[in-house]
């Protein structure tokens, strides 16, 4: 009979053979494969066989040897009472020198010894098999168990059994959870060992690949909650599992697709967010995800980086963009420029002998905003389709006269009948002129129907505005830092200009022309470094603020300084007919709201 000695355990399972759990998707989340283990595949029970009693006398000796003779040639070898070897052993004890029996015996040990063999083969593709395996070692080892044929195979049983022993901790670890990344212990050691018992192991490398998809899983798990270093450490770990294998190298190809389209993702959200109100902190806080989960450098960290930086600085614009935009009555509304954000120092410096005490103390000012400035001053055409748009009077016009300058005195006069239709010298004026013979009020106006026409806020400069884009960066008393002007930089005074009647300047810039007497086109010279034309020269230009004295408890901002109801307002930049003191970056003047004259127009900014 066989009596079972049960020295391993096993976990239940349906079905037949090994089975890995490797069909989640890439995306789900990361948990170790299962690994189910039914009660064939767990280590088998090792079996001690013990011969089953038969009688032998001399009356069935010759009956018992023809049925062990059949059972052998049937193949039937140890299973019952009937079969080969219990038979050959029983004669054998009663006649053991009979050469028929010791030749049977023999011949059956020859055929369990190739069934051995057998057996041990068919482990490898059928893990049942170890049990039937081990019924032929306990057969052997009491046939004959100092046959070296039997020795050898139980060696190798013993091997086998080692190695499904290994194997099976190694399952048991990895359904725990007890992957072994690090070190030689959990299911990657078990598997490790059972693979030098026997290297061609099936279930070990069954195994080992289990393990290596647990650790690429809890990869994919990291990539999902954005923790790419992590992701990173998990398959580092996944390649010392199978290193000759490519299934990582895949892992790893697909978890950067992932992180490359979460951070590409995550810079389209930062920049569409920057449209809105309020976008620019949700597109901070797009960026700081991407910037934990990108490498170094990235291209869409830089990219979103600068986006957010303009955005806070210039809104939905670049520096030195140049745009119009479109009226509600059709057309298109001046030429603008964005002009960068920065700061400088306003007012005179204390060794500038020129200035007064209107252009001091000087005091820091700090721009954070980018600024939309026109290109160039309001010309004669743009303000005449406001006039016909609104019906809007000018102060000259309502009253009837104007300043201009008179060509036989030398001298600026009052005209009757001048108004923004007229040049400086009270005739009709061309379309590219700048608008001249306006009050701040008519300026004013304009503005704000530009405002209305475009939807957004249309105004003039405010005086620190004006002196930040006259100067461009550059501190000296000029906008273009000292001496005289550059050739062909704007339309200023000079002493080699000269009248239609032959008149010269007394007080101008020494060896400088530019060629015109009275307001050039507009943008005629070239523009500054911001990208402004006559911003210093032409035509002085009206600004929002109300006339002070002095900076003395001036505002801290950029923004215009206002009283309400004032009468006085501000004048800045030099014109064809302003002296060389009067053409420097720091030059300011005061002057009743409702003048209007030949020197003096306007350009408009825009808020971004």
């Amino acid at each position: 009979m066989l009596v079972a000695v049960l020295i391993g355990s096993a976990c239940s399972r349906s079905g037949n053979g090994t089975s890995v759990d490797d069909t989640a998707p890439s995306g789900s989340v990361a948990t170790a494969p299962v690994v189910t283990i039914g009660p064939d595949e767990a280590l088998p029970e090792v079996v001690v066989w013990e011969a089953p009693a038969i009688d032998v006398d001399e009356e069935n000796t010759g009956e018992l040897k023809e049925l062990a003779r059949v059972a052998l040639e049937e193949g039937r070898l140890f299973g019952g009472e009937a079969d080969a070897i219990p038979l050959y052993l029983a004669l054998r004890q009663t006649a053991p020198e009979d050469v028929e029996i010791r030749q049977g015996l023999g011949d059956a040990l020859d055929a369990l010894v190739v069934r051995a063999g057998e057996a041990l083969a068919a482990v490898e593709d059928d893990p049942s098999g170890l049990r039937q395996a081990q019924e032929v070692g306990s057969v052997v080892r009491v046939v004959a168990p100092e046959d070296p044929r039997v020795i050898a195979y139980l060696d190798q049983l013993q091997t086998v059994e080692r190695a499904q022993e290994a194997s099976l901790r190694g399952e048991r670890a990895l359904n725990q959870g007890d992957i072994g990344e690090v070190g030689d212990g959990g299911a990657i050691g078990w598997f490790r060992q059972s693979l030098e018992l026997r290297p061609r192991n099936a279930r070990a490398s069954q195994g080992l690949a289990a393990a290596e998809s647990a650790l690429i899983r809890r990869a994919e798990k990291a990539a999902e909650d954005d923790d790419y270093n992590a992701a990173e450490i998990w398959l580092d770990r996944a390649a010392e599992v199978r290193p000759d294998m490519g299934t990582v190298d895949r892992a790893r190809g697909q978890i950067n697709r992932v992180r490359l389209a979460r951070i590409g993702s995550l810079r389209d959200q930062g920049i569409a967010a920057l449209s809105a109100e309020g976008g620019v902190d949700v597109a901070r806080g797009h960026l700081a995800n991407l910037l934990r989960i990108a490498p170094e450098g990235n291209p869409a960290a830089v990219e979103l980086r600068e986006r957010i930086e303009l955005a806070s600085h210039y809104g939905l614009f670049r520096p030195g963009q140049v745009f119009t935009e479109g009226l509600r009555l059709g057309g298109r509304g001046p030429e603008m420029v964005v002009i960068p954000h920065g700061g400088f120092r306003m007012g005179a410096s204390e060794d500038d002998a020129a200035a007064t005490d209107a252009e001091r103390p000087a005091r820091s000012i700090r721009f954070d905003r980018g600024l939309a400035v026109a290109q160039h001053e309001v010309t004669v055409a743009e303000f005449r389709r406001f006039v016909t748009a609104t019906g809007h009077t000018t102060r000259a016009a309502r009253r009837g006269y104007s300043t201009i300058y008179d060509e036989r005195s030398g001298n600026l006069v009052r005209r009757n009948g001048v108004d923004w239709r007229h040049d400086y010298t009270g005739r009709p004026a061309a379309d590219q002129l700048p608008v001249i013979h306006v009050s701040a009020g008519d300026a004013d106006a304009y503005a704000e129907w530009l405002a209305d026409q475009t939807g957004h806020r249309y105004r003039l400069p405010s005086e620190a505005e004006f002196e930040y884009m006259l100067r461009a960066g550059n501190p000296g008393p000029y906008p273009w830092g000292e001496g005289s002007p550059p050739p062909g930089s704007g339309n200023y005074t000079g002493a080699l200009d000269e009248s239609p009647s032959g008149r010269h300047w007394r007080n101008a810039f020494q060896d400088y022309g530019d060629g015109a007497w009275g307001p050039a086109p507009a943008a005629s010279f070239a523009p500054n470094g911001y990208g402004l034309f006559d911003i210093a020269g032409n035509v002085s230009e009206w600004v929002g603020d109300c006339w002070h004295g002095s900076y003395r408890r001036a505002p801290s901002s950029a923004k215009a300084w206002v009283n309400p109801g004032c009468r006085e307002r501000v004048v800045r930049g030099g014109s064809w007919a302003s002296s060389p003191e009067q053409t420097r970056s720091s030059w300011r003047l005061g002057s009743d709201a409702n003048t209007t004259n030949a020197r003096v127009g306007f350009r408009v900014v825009r808020e971004i």
